[in-house]
């Protein structure tokens, strides 16, 4: 069967536009089309394939699971799901694991374990605290508690109970923060937000006053977890940690999984029978989620991760001064933003375009910042080329340089 970019248009639902080119293969952080064209791979599936394409030890996982189980339910257990779940207690906070499917279906647990708890200590206490621009996935309930209006506008009425506050604004939280509370909910990098990283002091407050008003607090790590920041999870780079986090994204590599984690006390208001899902823990899943962390949680790769973080941030303010396109780049490790500079606002996904057509994936995190995501294990002859690439890119659309600013 012969398809191309123009099938999608005739068979596939219209709420994405994809890319003009159809990818067929992946090894590395190199991709290729339809046409034999290769793009280096600097957004990594939107944070996902942290070890690059068809990781040979990823690709073994899945082979030899596929050849002994693949689907239960959870009327039953099985051998992957509870190794991944023992060794992701054994290297975080948490006590206990409930896997799914995604990172919105970790964080819808994660909501309703909050308003469960709440319910557990007064009917009154289920007010979710959250915060503007963060994005925690696209079911009803976690587009309604991320603070991005355009995610729920036409999808009224969404559920209430939900307080949106300015991010990174302690006097705000601490404003807000009552007896009504049953959970403070952010990212420690917001994500789709801008690549902005949470301030110390800010990560700090949260678990102050959640303490102090008997709330929960929850970090959506889907996007910053799993090596991405340097540590195995992102709280362990602040020293903060908290009740409840959840993962997904980088945790299967590429294959489809999530997972909730949280400490006993906050895990024991999902009794049976309270929460499910019918193909979260299956041992394909597992198998590979498994091998992902054995592999990224070693202290040397995850050292790689501030070697590779310089030299991309470098090439990147390198080529911001260059062009005039960026202002200096921020994030935390591989997850990196390159704010627009004044006269680009608006025009990220003008950037990610050219680059494309240059032969470099990258992505926006909304329109005024440049986000890039790479593998974690990206070789430096890869980074060297994307940058070269998208400086091609950069020059394609600006013109002459200015040398003075090399």
């Amino acid at each position: 069967m012969n398809v191309t970019r123009s099938t999608f248009n005739e068979v596939m639902v219209p709420n994405y536009q994809p890319a003009d080119m159809v990818m067929v293969r992946g090894e590395g952080s190199r991709v290729w089309d339809q046409d034999g064209r290769d793009y280096v791979d600097f957004a990594g599936g939107i944070a996902v394939t942290l070890l690059g394409h068809c990781h040979p030890k990823l690709t073994a996982a899945l082979a030899e699971q596929a050849g002994k189980l693949w689907h239960l339910s959870n009327v039953v257990t099985n051998e992957p799901a509870l190794r991944l779940a023992q060794k992701l207690v054994e290297a975080t906070f948490a006590d206990r694991v409930f896997f799914c499917n995604s990172g919105a279906e970790a964080n819808e647990a994660a909501f309703k374990l909050a308003r469960r708890y709440g319910n557990s200590i007064d009917p009154a206490k289920h007010e979710i605290i959250s915060f503007y621009n963060a994005f925690h996935g696209r079911t009803l309930f976690t587009v309604s508690v991320g603070g991005q209006a355009k995610y729920t506008q036409g999808f009224e009425p969404i559920p209430g109970g939900i307080t949106h506050l300015p991010f990174n604004d302690i006097a705000a939280l601490e404003a807000a923060v009552s007896a009504r509370t049953c959970a403070i909910v952010l990212e420690p990098i917001q994500g789709e937000g801008g690549i902005m990283p949470s301030t110390p002091a800010f990560i700090a407050a949260a678990r102050r006053l959640a303490d102090q008003h008997k709330a929960l607090l929850i970090f959506d790590e889907v996007q910053s977890g799993m090596g991405r920041s340097g540590h195995l999870y992102a709280y362990q780079h602040y020293g903060v940690v908290p009740d409840v986090l959840t993962s997904a994204k980088g945790l299967g590599g590429g294959f489809p999984i999530g997972a909730m984690l949280a400490t006993a006390a906050a895990a024991d208001v999902l009794a049976f029978g309270t929460h499910g899902s019918t193909y979260g823990g299956n041992p394909l899943a597992c198998a590979v989620g498994e091998a992902v962390l054995d592999l990224v949680n070693e202290p040397g790769l995850l050292a790689g991760v501030s070697h590779r973080t310089q030299l991309i941030r470098d090439g990147l303010d390198s080529i911001g001064r260059r062009y005039g396109v960026f202002a200096p780049s921020r994030g935390l490790g591989l997850l990196i933003g390159a704010p627009m500079s004044e006269a680009w606002k608006g025009r990220a996904k003008d950037i990610v375009n050219a680059a494309m057509a240059h032969g470099v994936w990258t992505l926006v995190a909304g329109p005024d910042v440049l986000r890039l995501a790479p593998s974690l294990v990206i070789s430096e002859a890869d980074i060297a080329e994307g940058l070269r690439r998208l400086e091609a890119a950069m020059a394609g659309l600006v013109g002459v340089p200015n040398a003075a600013a090399a």
